[in-house]
């Protein structure tokens, strides 16, 4: 699935940022968006958070308001140059999601925003594996993502943007209980959101660590 705009949406970085201006117009506007997941989390100045699958950057503009300590992870090597433009203050780290080139126990909170549904379901676990083997115990894992709409007037606009911009990975996260493969991965889940019309999902899990 996908049309030629889905290529185009990676090679130019306008038209990528409009594409997510405009998505991000149900939830107010990207600064929001962007941020959604991170609600009511007890970041402080020296909290390490990572930004998994960070691209150029466009979430780690946000999380360096946070914190200090923010780490931008991706494979892409194109992205992680804009991101090193756009976001100086951050560090940049190439690598796969699936097997983060970090120690156990490295990051307080994990956040990555809209990239789980460019993964396969088994990618998707293993990266759960891997996200729950570099946070610190009790550390947080945050995303944002598509989810299959609740409210009806939400699923026209949904059904298109999927059909020019994603590919069958995307279709397959709307079947998906994200929720159960991470307790399976060992997290605890804090909080689940909806925003758009349920067109959108919000996870905060904890890695779960026994007395």
């Amino acid at each position: 699935m996908a049309t030629f705009l889905r290529p185009l949406s990676y090679k130019y970085q306008w038209l990528y940022d409009t594409i997510a201006t405009l998505a991000a117009i149900p939830v107010g506007g990207e600064k929001k968006f962007r941020q959604l997941a991170l609600k009511n989390l007890d970041i402080l100045p020296d909290s390490r958070i990572l930004d998994l699958c960070c691209g150029a950057g466009q979430t780690t503009k946000f999380l360096i308001n946070y914190s200090q300590q923010v780490t931008g992870l991706d494979i892409s090597v194109v992205s992680l140059e804009k991101a090193k433009k756009n976001v100086h203050q951050a560090e940049f780290v190439e690598g796969f999601a699936q097997k983060m080139p970090f120690s156990d126990n490295s990051f307080d909170f994990i956040h990555t925003s809209v990239a789980l549904h460019e993964m396969t379901t088994k990618e998707l676990e293993e990266i759960f594996k891997e996200v729950y083997r570099v946070l610190k115990p009790k550390g947080i894992f945050t995303f944002i993502d598509l989810h299959q709409p609740q409210n009806l007037l939400f699923i026209p606009p949904l059904t298109v943007f999927m059909w020019l911009f994603e590919t069958e990975t995307a279709w397959q996260l709307l079947k998906t209980d994200v929720a159960i493969k991470l307790t399976k991965a060992g997290f605890k889940i804090l909080d689940t959101q909806l925003y758009a019309g349920g067109s959108l999902q919000v996870i905060q899990a904890q890695k779960f660590i026994e007395d």
